[in-house]
C-alpha cells in the first residue's frame, strides 16, 4: 500500500534515501544498459581508455535513472506486484525521485553529446520515450517494442559517441546488432510482464499476457527470441569469414551459452502458471540478453573477452543481492 504521510518520508540525500534510490535503480539491471553500451563501443577502432570509461559509466547508470523515473509513474501497479519498493511504501518523495532521475538522465545525455552532438537529439527523443513509457505500457500492441526502441537508441548513442560512424554509414553488421538488441530486449520485457499479470489487470495495464493470456504471449516471446538469436548467429558467420577462428573462441562460447540460456528461458516461460513463478523465466532472460550482446562484443573485439567475462560474473554476483528473489 502506498503511504502518503510526510512523516514517513526519508530526508533527501540521507543514507536511507540514497539506499532507497539505489534499490529503485535496480543495480542488477544496470548491467543491461551497460552491455548495450559496451556492444556499441565495440565498433570503435581507436577509442581511448579514459573516453571508453566515461562513456561506459554514464551508459551503465542510465538504466538505473530510467528505472527510477518510470517507477514514479506506475506506483499503482507496483503497489500490488512490488510492495517492497520504497516508492510504493511511501518512504520517499515521488517528487524527489523524479527530479533526481531527470538530473541523472540529463547528465548521461550531456556526456554522450560531448562525444557526438547527434546524441543530444537522440537523448531528447529517448527521454520523451521514458516520460511516456507508462502510457504505452497500457497498450498491448506497444509495450515491449516501446521499451526496445529506447534501448536501441541507447545502443546508437554509444555507437556514435565511440566512433565516427554516421546514420548513413550503418552497415549490415550494425543493423544485425540492432536487431539483436531490439528483439532481445523486447523478449526480456515481454517475459517480465508475466510476473505482473494480476497487478496489471487490476490497474488497467493491458499488456500482451493480460489481453491474450500466457500461452499466446509465450508463443510471441518465442518469435522475439528467434529474431535475436538468428541475428547473432548470422553475425557470427559474417565475422567468421573475416577473422581467424581462434580469435572467435570467446565469442563462440558466449553465443553457445546465450542460445542455451534463451532456450531455457522459453521453456521455463511455457511452465509459468502463476505470477509468483515468473521469475524462473525472467531471470534467465536477463542472462540471455547479456550473453547475446557479450558474444557480439567479443566478435568485434576479441581482446575484450576477459573484460566481458568479468562483467558477466559481476552481474551474477549483483543479481544475488536483489531485495526479493521473485522480482527482477
Amino acid at each position: 500500500m502506498y503511504l502518503q504521510s510526510s512523516l514517513n518520508k526519508y530526508k533527501i540525500f540521507s543514507l536511507r534515501f540514497i539506499i532507497a534510490y539505489l534499490i529503485t535503480m535496480r543495480p542488477y539491471l544496470m548491467f543491461v544498459s551497460g552491455i548495450t553500451g559496451i556492444v556499441g563501443m565495440s565498433f570503435s577502432d581507436n577509442l581511448a581508455f579514459i573516453s571508453g570509461l566515461i562513456i561506459f559509466q554514464v551508459t551503465f547508470l542510465s538504466y538505473g535513472f530510467g528505472q527510477a523515473l518510470t517507477d514514479c509513474f506506475q506506483i499503482d501497479t507496483d503497489s500490488i506486484s512490488s510492495p517492497y519498493r520504497p516508492l510504493t511504501q511511501g518512504y520517499v518523495s515521488r517528487k524527489h525521485f523524479l527530479v533526481l532521475s531527470c538530473v541523472g538522465l540529463i547528465y548521461c545525455v550531456a556526456i554522450l553529446s560531448v562525444y557526438n552532438s547527434i546524441n543530444l537529439l537522440l537523448g531528447i527523443i529517448a527521454g520523451l520515450g521514458l516520460a511516456t513509457y507508462t502510457t504505452f505500457k497500457r497498450k498491448w500492441w506497444a509495450g515491449p517494442f516501446y521499451n526496445s526502441w529506447i534501448v536501441s537508441v541507447l545502443f546508437l548513442m554509444n555507437l556514435f559517441a565511440s566512433t565516427t560512424i554516421s546514420f548513413y554509414e550503418i552497415n549490415l553488421t550494425i543493423g544485425l546488432t540492432l536487431v539483436a538488441v531490439f528483439f532481445g530486449y523486447s523478449n526480456f520485457v515481454l517475459v517480465g510482464y508475466f510476473k505482473d499479470i494480476e497487478a496489471d489487470e487490476q490497474t488497467g495495464y493491458n499488456t500482451l499476457p493480460v489481453v491474450f493470456g500466457r500461452k499466446t504471449s509465450a508463443m510471441i516471446s518465442n518469435v522475439f527470441a528467434l529474431f535475436a538469436v538468428f541475428a547473432t548467429i548470422k553475425l557470427f558467420f559474417i565475422t567468421a569469414a573475416q577473422t581467424e577462428f581462434i580469435q572467435l573462441i570467446p565469442a563462440a562460447a558466449f553465443l553457445i551459452t546465450a542460445v542455451i540460456s534463451t532456450l531455457y528461458t522459453q521453456w521455463q516461460l511455457r511452465q509459468v502458471m502463476y505470477d509468483e513463478e515468473a521469475y524462473k523465466a525472467v531471470s534467465p532472460s536477463v542472462h540471455s540478453y547479456l550473453l547475446t550482446l557479450s558474444s557480439i562484443t567479443t566478435m568485434n573485439k576479441p581482446s575484450w573477452s576477459i573484460f566481458a567475462l568479468l562483467f558477466y560474473m559481476a552481474f551474477i554476483a549483483v543479481m544475488k543481492l536483489r531485495p526479493t528473489k521473485t522480482q527482477i
